[in-house]
Parts: structure tokens; C-alpha cells; sequence
């Protein structure tokens, strides 16, 4: 079992039961999944930057990608229906807890004036969606075979139904947030 899990477990559940009053333990919000998406709009005109992509990403989180393909053509992007335009991994159980702990006390630090994170990444229903401008942030990445710097888009899906709960469950976890 990853640690981080195991922290959820011993530490964050009962404060968070505490704090918002829960009689139940299955009240109390966890995590659900994690998805992490790379848009490659140039990936139109380079092929090759989707097999980097999913390489790179398939290192980062462990797990195999998904290549997302245009829905429809649009001409003014020189884009036809099917071309790929990006890669995407839905993590959960024991990766999604690995990936978090390594995002939270090893990548962000890594990010250049990094000050923490914006709180206006809720959705309204518990989830909560960054930005990563710079995917070599994370030391899997071997930066001597990195091109292009990508970004990725990270969405943290919780059961929380709000996301005073949501920013909560986040925070007992360690995520860096913003005073």
C-alpha cells in the first residue's frame, strides 16, 4: 500500500471527520481518480510528437496512454477528423496515490518562483484541475531526450461534494496551496 494512502487512512480521515462533523467514515471524501492530459496542437504538422508524448507520459505516471483523436475537421487548424492531437492517462488506486505523493513533494517543488497553488482550480463539485506549464519537472523524464517542453493539464477527481471539502481533503494530503 503507498504511504500517502496510508496517511488518508490514519491521519487525514479522522480530521477531516472531526472537522465537518461526519458520523459516518463513508462520508468523508477521498480520492477517485486522477487524469492527466497533453494537448499537442503542433502534433498536427510533427507526427513524431505524439510517440514522444506518449513515451513520456507513460514514464511519468507508469501507466500505458491513450491517444486522443480530432472529432472533427477543422480547416483553418489544417485539421482532418482522426488525426491525433493529444495524449491522456486516467490513474486510480495505488498509481493515482503514488503519482500525487511524487506531484506533490518532489515535482512542484522543482517549478521555477514556485509561491503555490491557485485555489480558483475547484470546479464547484469537488474536483480540482492545474496547469503544468513544463513536463520535466518530474525526474523521470530524461532531459536530454526531450525536444519540446510540453504542458499537461492534471485533474484530481474527489467524492467531496463541495469544494470547501475538496480543498480540505487536498490540504490534509500536503498539497501546496496558496495562503
Amino acid at each position: 500500500m503507498s504511504w500517502l494512502k496510508e496517511y488518508y487512512e490514519k491521519e487525514v480521515v479522522p480530521k477531516l471527520k472531526e472537522k465537518f462533523g461526519y458520523k459516518n467514515i463513508y462520508e468523508v471524501p477521498k480520492l477517485e481518480k486522477i487524469c492527466i492530459n497533453m494537448g499537442l496542437g503542433e502534433a498536427v504538422q510533427n507526427p513524431k510528437l505524439i510517440d514522444q508524448a506518449l513515451e513520456e507520459l507513460a514514464v511519468i505516471t507508469g501507466q500505458k496512454p491513450k491517444v486522443c483523436r480530432a472529432r472533427k475537421s477543422i480547416a483553418g487548424f489544417k485539421l482532418r477528423k482522426g488525426m491525433p492531437i493529444g495524449v491522456m492517462v486516467t490513474l486510480r488506486k495505488g498509481r493515482m496515490y503514488d503519482f500525487l505523493a511524487r506531484l506533490i513533494h518532489i515535482a512542484l517543488p522543482r517549478v521555477r518562483d514556485f509561491r503555490g497553488l491557485s485555489r480558483s482550480g475547484f470546479d464547484g463539485r469537488g474536483n480540482y484541475t492545474l496547469g503544468i506549464t513544463d513536463h520535466t519537472i518530474f525526474p523521470e523524464v530524461d532531459t536530454n531526450k526531450v525536444e519540446r517542453i510540453k504542458g499537461m493539464s492534471i485533474t484530481i477527481v474527489t467524492t467531496a461534494e463541495t469544494d470547501e471539502e475538496a480543498y480540505e481533503l487536498l490540504k490534509e494530503l500536503g498539497m501546496p496551496f496558496r495562503r
